[in-house]
């Protein structure tokens, strides 16, 4: 799941700036209605370290965790990968299936698993895992599923996983001067090290490439572009 806010023009994937909800809500419902919001609501590009960190890599299999409207999905399968997006909405599966039969891709090239990852989680193992903004609103264990998310990626295979790192500057602008800025706190953002110690992947079964915060551009809501940090975790399984 993910989001760097609809308005962020390069990202397509969940995670929310809403106030916390006060009740709790199931979790596919909660998608289901945020995603009727509107006809789109991400931007349909492929995620900047997604493309950043695969495009060197021999293409295989490829589990996309949180998939949305299938823009990294998208992306990975025109570049040769057999691609599995996954995502808790039906709605936002229809909308990446129907981009993917109008670019011409099939079934052998990517295919699209709607699974509620706190409950479950799609079954084989992959080259490459990608969990590009997994979070959530509403009840998810995140360090579960990133876990389950390690023990999906087969020998030799690739686990990517990027997650914000601080608040847009929008929200720090649309609130009153006695306002919070964001329902988000400063220990919301996870740092490199924190991902890694949330995965506690073996050393002896793994090889960290990168952890790192990685800047990025992207465009506000005003239009204008800004600079965005990204927590960005790279790991390769021996």
């Amino acid at each position: 799941m993910n989001e760097r806010s609809s308005t962020d023009m390069e990202h397509q994937q969940h995670h929310h700036d809403e106030a916390p909800t006060e009740a709790p809500i199931e979790p596919r419902a909660f998608w289901e209605a945020r995603y009727g919001e509107r006809e789109r609501i991400w931007s349909g590009a492929a995620n900047r370290a997604l493309v950043d960190v695969v495009s060197p890599l021999k293409p295989g299999s490829a589990l996309d965790l949180g998939c949305g409207e299938g823009g990294d999905s998208l992306w990975l399968a025109e570049a040769g990968w057999q691609v599995t997006g996954a995502d808790i909405s039906a709605t936002a599966l229809e909308r990446a299936a129907v981009q993917a039969h109008s670019r011409g891709l099939g079934a052998e090239a990517v295919s699209w698993l709607q699974v509620d990852l706190g409950e479950d989680f799609p079954p084989g193992t992959y080259d490459l895992v990608s969990a590009c903004f997994l979070a959530s609103p509403v009840q998810l264990n995140r360090g579960k599923v990133l876990r389950r998310a390690a023990d999906a990626v087969t020998a030799g295979g690739t686990l990517l996983i990027v997650s914000h790192a601080a608040m847009p500057p929008w929200a720090r602008h649309r609130h009153g001067p006695d306002e919070a800025p964001s329902s988000h706190g400063p220990g919301d953002f996870p740092t490199p090290a924190e991902e890694l110690e949330l995965l506690g992947l073996d050393e002896d079964r793994w090889t960290v490439v990168t952890a790192e915060v990685r800047p990025r551009q992207a465009t506000g809501p005003e239009g204008a572009v800004v600079d965005l940090e990204d927590t960005v975790i790279v790991a390769r399984r021996h």
